[in-house]
């Protein structure tokens, strides 16, 4: 038995020795790898942190204080360490436990997080909060390097140095390097600068010159020689410009090092951002080597770090990337944006064959939207490739900034629908609904890899917005349906019963096929409407394809309120076609993590609940 198996937690940890909680450290280190292994996650930040997790467990008390974690990606070691180590083989689990910090998993989790570069405005709202109320508690907020590539988290930082309240930052930076003569050097004056010692004779001496003729010029001086001395042997000076008092830069894989910098940092009157260096994987050899391949993993040979896939079909992702590369080839205007996601969007290929044309502007989908705006009006093509989620960040300027101006710019939004393990925060749910109520836009929904790649090569040509949403996973190929040419505007029509018209928007196809395929087997007069494009739609064809129908049946992998089947409904009133219509999407509620056919049956999105609900209506 480990210790870990053996430890009464989060109480325990507070008693045990350095050398304990270093042996704690590799337990700990060993369950993310081995649980990662099997269900997958964020293996490699979640490894980075795992001393920094115990630092901040040893120094604060996480059932009063709050630790308000950035992302979720670093928190694997967090939750085992509070109350979830005998839950924590679930991970990503239908019905397990979630990937990301989650209030109502789990009193421990301060703050609902899956967006980042949230959690130093959610701590500093927390502790405004605690002063109004007059709650005793700290308030601690990590957040990591990438993160701080979001305006939001300067916003935040600018507003706590306004405000000048006692809260602590911790900034996990695994990927800036210090040489060690300047690290250790920066790191002993951090501590000596923010000792208790220090500390007290600071406060002592700014009191007694307050009450000197001169003193206030004085003390002017002698901040800024502190601060010059700050500047000079540390990278700190940012943050002390913004008014947080820095300490670091801190080894954050050496345990007393972290504990002995955030004990410092209490001792500071005002707010603090203490620098903590970790190392992506720390632990785990291939992780180590190669941090963003194992950023976000599926399962893998814990030997050997080697994924273990299933073969089939192309994913969407990888069309897109090929299909994208192609085309920039023989097209030298096009080049492609990512925030943050080359790799989970698919710009590899093209970013090896011409990397002065792939940019990636880090965590900033709002500025991604815009620097692509001012490429498109100055006579380039940018393709935007970010998560569907991840693009509501930049609605206001898809409107403002793309859309008003109908500059011809083309968003690519990958992980369209339920992305299974990664849960509500990650769900494409809304793309379809706020990208349809937008003036300009082009609303492309692909079924298949066949018309994505065609959808793309239209968009090329428009000199419009253009949204292309796609799911993540397999891309699907469908032998026994006859290639249609993809047409602007127009759907493609299967079959022409009319005792129930199904119409299809986009990957859900898969499902609404099985639907088609089921009824005509069982002798119901049936027909599938492929949409193709929300925007814009043929309305006179997609009217017609209804009239006569017993009843119609809408079915998208996006919001019901607002989607695709409001659209479908709005044209047939419209055009005077008078059915019963039944819609079926993700419905006014925000779906859980677990594996996507469970959470398609959970919602009843499959085949078959459609089935049962198109007999309880026929």
């Amino acid at each position: 038995m480990t210790l870990l198996d053996r430890l009464n937690l989060p109480t325990d940890l507070k008693v045990l020795s350095y050398e304990q909680l270093e042996e704690l450290a590799q337990d700990v280190r060993d369950k993310i790898i081995n649980t990662c292994a099997v269900s997958g996650g964020h293996l490699a930040p979640s490894l980075g942190v795992v001393e920094l997790t115990i630092g901040l467990m040893k120094v604060f008390d996480p059932e009063n204080d709050r630790i308000v974690w950035d992302v979720g990606h670093q928190s694997y070691a967090y939750k085992i360490l509070t109350d979830r180590k005998d839950r924590f083989s679930s991970l990503r689990q239908y019905k397990g436990i979630s990937g990301f910090i989650k209030p109502s998993e789990s009193k421990y989790d301060a703050f609902g997080v899956g967006h980042t570069s949230t959690s130093i405005s959610a701590g500093l709202g927390m502790h405004v909060a605690d002063e109004l109320t007059g709650r005793k508690r700290k308030v601690v907020s990590v957040i990591g390097d990438g993160a701080m590539t979001a305006g939001m988290a300067f916003e935040a930082l600018n507003n706590l140095g306004h405000l000048d309240k006692n809260m602590i930052v911790v900034l996990n930076d695994n990927e800036m390097s210090i040489s060690p003569n300047v690290g250790g050097f920066s790191h002993y004056l951090s501590n000596m600068m923010t000792g208790k010692f220090y500390t007290r004779v600071r406060k002592d001496v700014q009191e007694y010159l307050a009450t000197k003729p001169l003193g206030n010029r004085i003390l002017h001086l002698a901040k800024k020689m502190e601060e010059g001395m700050v500047g000079f042997f540390t990278p700190g000076i940012l943050f002390e410009e913004l008014g947080l008092r820095y300490v670091g830069p801190v080894q954050g894989h050496k345990i007393k090092e972290v504990v002995r910098a955030l004990e410092n940092a209490q001792n500071v009157d005002g707010p603090v951002l203490v620098h903590v260096m970790t190392r992506k994987g720390n632990g785990y050899g291939p992780a180590e080597q190669n941090p963003s391949k194992f950023h976000g993993v599926a399962s893998f040979d814990i030997a050997t770090g080697k994924s273990v896939k299933l073969g089939g079909a192309k994913s969407f992702t990888d069309i897109f990337g090929e299909t994208l590369a192609d085309m920039a080839d023989k097209n030298p205007r096009i080049v492609a944006i990512s925030a943050a996601m080359k790799d989970g969007t698919g710009l590899n290929l093209m970013e090896s064959k011409f990397p002065d044309r792939v940019f990636d502007v880090g965590i900033a989908e709002q500025h991604a939207v815009t620097f692509a705006a001012g490429m498109a009006i100055s006579g380039i093509k940018p393709f935007v490739a970010v998560y569907s989620t991840f693009a509501q960040r930049a609605y206001d300027q898809i409107i403002h900034d793309v859309a008003l101006q109908n500059l011809p710019v083309v968003l690519c939004l990958d992980r369209g629908g339920l992305v299974g393990a990664d849960g509500p925060t990650h769900h494409g749910a809304y793309d379809i609904s706020y990208l349809r109520i937008v003036p300009n836009f082009t609303v492309m929904l692909p079924k298949d890899g066949h018309e994505l790649e065609a959808m793309l090569r239209i968009a090329e040509k428009m000199e419009t917005p253009v949204s292309i949403r796609y799911a993540r996973g397999s891309a699907g190929s469908y032998d026994d349906i006859p290639v249609t040419p993809v047409e602007l505007g127009k759907p493609e029509i299967i079959g022409g019963g009319k005792d129930v018209v199904i119409y299809s928007a986009g990957h859900i196809f898969d499902e609404a096929y099985k639907v088609y395929q089921t009824l005509t087997e069982r002798g119901t007069a049936a027909t599938l409407v492929n949409i193709r494009f929300l925007k814009p739609l043929d309305r006179e064809i997609t009217a017609d394809a209804a009239r006569g129908a017993k009843l119609v049946v809408t079915v998208e992998e996006g919001s019901v309120k607002g989607g695709a089947g409001d659209e479908i409904a709005d044209i047939l009133m419209e055009k005077g076609v008078l059915v019963k219509i039944i819609k079926h999407g993700i419905p006014d509620l925000f779906v859980e993590h677990g594996d996507h056919n469970s959470l398609r049956k959970l919602i009843q999105l499959d085949a078959e609940s459609i089935l049962d609900n198109i007999a309880k209506n026929l």
